[in-house]
């Protein structure tokens, strides 16, 4: 079904904005949905790109010449050592970055913008909060500011800033890959149906828009519902018997805790904070930062090693939710790889998971010859995609009783807001022969991908594909465990 779209109006650009940049905009005109009812180092030449993006964000591209030389992300972290603004410990909750320096040419996987805490998160922040606020007396000048203190923020809606960051990222898209596109051959653009992962969407559309002089308009195409019926791989619910462990994060939450506890029960008499109360009033200097778009007061309440130890509980909780700690996570992702095997072979999708076969069978809903994809879907669905294609694979769990300072599994490298994953097929000269090879990029930084190549970060397309047998095997059984 084919008619006006919802959600034509677009959340303004944050009051940062550069100065001459456009706003994202409203309604322009009707715009269509298909709604659902209820390699060796080296130079080398590329003459054809195809590009995935997940924002969920797919990006495929067909481009012209490029100088390649890949490079890819160090099994280290140690920047994590060094000293980074505060905003990059937030866990999910950091804004988006560039990981490693952007080059060409890449595919994105993109997640939605900035927003509000969600309604579960809302209330267990607010109640955390009100032991604060119920203090008899402050003894910290850093708590003043609570004396007057009023709740301010939403629930899970974008704040203006991720309309900024999604409007950036189409025009990022847009300056990268522009010349891969033409009126014929525009972005193909899907999203799962949460509010903001929609408008998120449309942001990147309007920026794409709004790059290209409004000489290109992209649409959303299709609005897959984030219902407890329906197939949708842009969305982890399809597992009923996945059961998240909170155990380990709670282990290294009353470690790092203990301080902190101690320290604000000091400064706010009578509050009687407790450890579980820590990580809701941490995320709250990410929150309101994110939507005043200037520092929170509560960031002052925590020391920087305190944050990066927060960062760590979010680690843990990623983990253990849909990542590799969980039995049944990452194959939550395995109708989604599916489908990205589809579109870089140009083939027909074979899947009998999470896939909705009608729209992934019709040229008009799933399109195999477009130049430029894009899905937009949420960080717990983007990590269990990480874990389906064998991205970043850990050699053991990670230690909840101490944080590995160069460790690989980072949150915030992962799944910032607005966070992406890039799939490039390029055709490259290899040996005087021409071949096709797949890159994948996690916010610009390549990903070596040891399991089909050198571990250079190219891998051949036929060998790409065969390294995916747990995808192309529907989960080897784990997709049947995941019912009674």
């Amino acid at each position: 079904m084919v008619k006006n779209a919802e959600y034509p109006l677009v959340l303004p650009l944050s009051s940062s904005r550069k100065p001459g940049s456009q706003a994202a905009y409203g309604d322009s005109g009707p715009t269509k949905y298909h709604r659902i009812p209820r390699i060796p180092s080296g130079s080398f030449p590329v003459r054809k790109a195809v590009l995935i993006l997940l924002a969920l964000f797919i990006v495929s591209l067909f481009g012209h010449y490029f100088q390649f030389i890949p490079q890819f992300t160090s099994g280290s972290n140690s920047h994590i050592l060094s000293s980074e603004p505060l905003e990059r410990f937030w866990g999910q909750y950091s804004p988006y970055y560039s990981v490693e320096e952007y080059q060409l040419p890449p595919p994105d996987l993109q997640r939605h913008g900035a927003r509000y805490p969600t309604s579960g998160a809302s209330k267990e922040i607010q109640a955390s909060l009100k032991k604060l606020l119920d203090a008899s007396k402050y003894t910290d000048m850093k708590l003043k500011f609570l004396r007057s203190y009023q709740w301010h923020l939403g629930e899970a809606d974008l704040v203006p800033l991720g309309a900024t960051q999604s409007f950036e990222s189409g025009a990022e898209m847009y300056h990268r890959y522009g010349h891969l596109v033409d009126n014929h051959m525009l972005p193909f653009v899907r999203a799962s149906g949460g509010d903001r992962v929609v408008k998120s969407a449309v942001n990147w559309t309007a920026g794409f828009a709004d790059a290209s002089g409004q000489l290109y308009h992209p649409s959303v195409s299709v609005i897959i519902p984030e219902t407890e019926t329906s197939n949708n791989t842009l969305e982890d619910h399809m597992c009923p018997n996945s059961r998240a462990s909170e155990d380990e994060a709670n282990i290294w939450r009353d470690i790092f805790s203990v301080s902190i506890v101690h320290r604000l029960n000091a400064a706010a008499v009578g509050a009687e904070i407790l450890s579980e109360d820590v990580p809701g009033l941490m995320s709250l200097c990410a929150f309101e930062t994110v939507f005043e778009e200037k520092e929170s007061n509560f960031c002052d309440l925590f020391s920087l090693k305190e944050f990066q130890a927060y960062e760590y509980y979010q680690d843990l909780l990623k983990y253990y939710k849909t990542g590799y700690g969980n039995p049944l996570g990452r194959v939550q992702g395995v109708g989604y790889v599916n489908e990205l095997l589809a579109r870089l072979m140009g083939k027909p999708v074979e899947d009998r998971t999470q896939t909705n076969s009608t729209l992934d069978s019709s040229p008009i809903t799933f399109p195999l010859n477009r130049t430029v994809y894009a899905d937009f879907s949420h960080d717990n669905q983007m990590v269990a995609i990480y874990g389906a294609l064998g991205l970043l694979p850990q050699t053991h769990p990670p230690d909840p009783t101490k944080a590995d300072p160069r460790r690989t599994w980072v949150v915030s490298h992962i799944v910032p807001f607005s966070g992406r994953m890039i799939t490039e097929k390029l055709q490259c000269f290899k040996a005087g022969r021409l071949r096709d090879f797949i890159r994948i990029l996690i916010n610009d930084a390549i990903q070596p991908l040891e399991f089909c190549g050198a571990g250079d970060g190219l891998c051949g397309l036929e060998e790409f594909v065969e390294s995916q047998i747990y995808a192309r095997d529907n989960g080897a059984g784990d997709f049947e465990k995941c019912f009674p």
